[in-house]
């Protein structure tokens, strides 16, 4: 298994297919089925080596089973906080550990640069990866938002995490 960034020399339809893969497995029953039957291959493609965002792919004997992104946070009052943008794993890889390794990876990369508190947002009704990032030393911030996807409203949660605790964590273990 290995974490790294994105390079030039990977296909990004196979890093596309891993979002569009963990959509349809991850949000079923929470967003329309007709949203994901209207999902083209390789919808994410293009957004993969967006500019202000760092992409990492996950790989098991040479084959890209998970990514993730970060950056600086994307919301004005949180300016001073680093965000996970994603983390979306192949459905035959989701609970089995690896989410957590590639967790870390992201929480690592943000402090080196520079971000001692971190956020990201969550669908309210994405009890698993709420219940993950809570294990992982998330706290819910009672921040919600409203989205609109596939002509449903949907509600987002805001969690926060402090490097400094994960540290002490991650030093204790």
């Amino acid at each position: 298994m290995e974490i790294r960034f994105v390079s030039q020399d990977d296909d990004y339809s196979e890093i596309s297919n891993v979002y569009e893969s963990s959509w349809k497995y991850t949000y079923k029953g929470i967003i329309p089925q007709e949203y994901f039957d209207s999902i083209p291959k390789g919808r994410w493609a293009n957004n993969i080596t967006k500019s202000g965002i760092y992409s990492l792919v996950m790989t098991e004997n040479g084959y890209i089973i998970g990514t993730a992104s970060f950056c600086r946070s994307r919301w004005e009052q949180y300016s001073d906080f680093g965000e996970i943008v994603s983390i979306y794993f192949l459905p035959e890889y989701i609970g089995k550990g690896y989410g957590k390794r590639l967790l870390k990876r992201c929480i690592e990369e943000l402090y080196q640069l520079g971000f001692t508190g971190i956020l990201l947002w969550v669908l309210e009704d994405n009890i698993r990866a709420r219940s993950f990032y809570e294990k992982n030393e998330f706290q819910f911030s009672d921040e919600c938002r409203n989205d609109h996807i596939g002509g449903k409203e949907l509600r987002e949660v805001m969690y926060q995490l402090f490097c400094k605790s994960y540290g002490e964590r991650r030093n204790h273990a």
